[in-house]
């Protein structure tokens, strides 16, 4: 019998299951579980619906039969929980249950089980294999990693670029750069991040929606740069249409109760603040400046880069004012994916600011 492969075909099934929670689990982690006898026949599988439900272990441990979970072994992504919070600890569950064996990908980050969860398993006397498919386990729930060791949002920003990396012409056309489909894929991206962020230059210019708009989408909670008050109401970004909006406003200037307003000191300060408004994931579709500003205080996380198969020859870069003074002080790269839209490729890709890979 090939353990190995029983471990890794379980822990995928775990991944599918954990991304049906959606943002809906937010600020909880996306968890899935599979619990299957000696013969790895299912007996039962669950995963977290939204937040304040019950954690996935919980869940296809009670729809299971009490007489197929003696012995039985559980497969779970993240590393069962071993505290009290919305609901009881999954990790006495488990022993109660006299589940023989669990299998999971990575341990909690959350420093409250960090460990804490396996140690009491392993002291009642079940067999833990750990690690399977850790990196993948990783980027599933990369927004939860960073939402509980650094308590701010997980910050990506997406770009559509020509091959030599302008988003406009000196004049500021830049419809469209890329195609359909690609254009298509920022709908879907729109609808996998909590909220979106653009400024002011960009909804002066484009004069964008900011929404989903395909079947199924989830319209992003808005949050506009308008530090100067320098728009007007009847921009689209502030349409009411049900959406949350958060308007960064340094000016006295009123808006409606239905927009939440909050100033901008500095950007550790402006990151925190999104965070105890609930804000846990952020995708920034913005200008030059915007951009810049945000890479430059090592703020963003992870770029979809869109580019298109034309050269401008001049115009307008997705990013500038850096100012590196060596090649040595280039920002570098990390877990590239490489996808075709077309003749439209996608580049997507983590940001490292330091030897430790850490951003703000």
């Amino acid at each position: 019998m090939d353990l190995n492969k029983f471990y890794i075909e379980n822990i995928k099934k775990c991944f599918s299951l954990a991304k049906k929670g959606g943002l809906n689990v937010l600020p909880n982690p996306l968890v899935g579980c599979v619990i299957t006898d000696k013969n790895n026949n299912t007996i039962s599988t669950g995963y977290h619906k939204k937040f304040g439900s019950f954690h996935a272990e919980r869940e296809a441990i009670l729809k299971a039969d009490d007489k197929k979970l003696k012995g039985a072994i559980l497969y779970v992504n993240l590393e069962p929980c071993s505290h009290y919070g919305k609901t009881p600890p999954c990790a006495d569950l488990i022993i109660e249950k006299k589940i023989k064996k669990v299998v999971f990908s990575m341990k909690d980050p959350n420093i409250k089980v960090n460990g804490e969860g396996v140690k009491k398993l392993k002291e009642a006397g079940i067999e833990v294999v750990e690690g399977i498919l850790e990196n993948e386990a990783k980027e599933l729930n990369k927004v939860f990693i960073k939402n509980i060791t650094k308590n701010i949002p997980y910050i990506a920003l997406k770009t559509a670029v020509t091959l030599d990396s302008k988003i406009a012409t000196n004049t500021f056309n830049s419809k469209w750069i890329t195609n359909e489909k690609s254009r298509l894929e920022v709908m879907k991206l729109r609808s996998s991040y909590q909220a979106i962020m653009t400024g002011s230059n960009t909804v002066l210019l484009d004069n964008p929606h900011l929404t989903s708009r395909i079947e199924g989408g989830i319209n992003p909670i808005r949050i506009i740069m308008n530090r100067e008050g320098r728009l007007k109401i009847r921009s689209n970004v502030f349409k009411n249409d049900g959406t949350r909006i958060i308007v960064i406003d340094n000016t006295d200037r009123k808006y409606p109760k239905r927009i939440e307003k909050i100033p901008f000191k500095n950007m550790k300060t402006l990151l925190k603040t999104l965070y105890d408004m609930g804000i846990y994931s952020i995708l920034i579709e913005a200008g030059l400046n915007l951009n810049s500003a945000f890479i430059k205080e090592k703020a963003v996380d992870e770029i979809y880069q869109f580019i298109a198969p034309k050269i401008l020859g001049g115009g307008i870069n997705f990013v500038s004012k850096l100012d590196p003074i060596r090649i040595s002080d280039c920002i570098l790269t990390k877990d590239m994916k490489i996808k075709k839209f077309d003749d439209d490729i996608l580049l997507n890709y983590k940001l490292v600011y330091d030897k430790k890979g850490e951003n703000i």
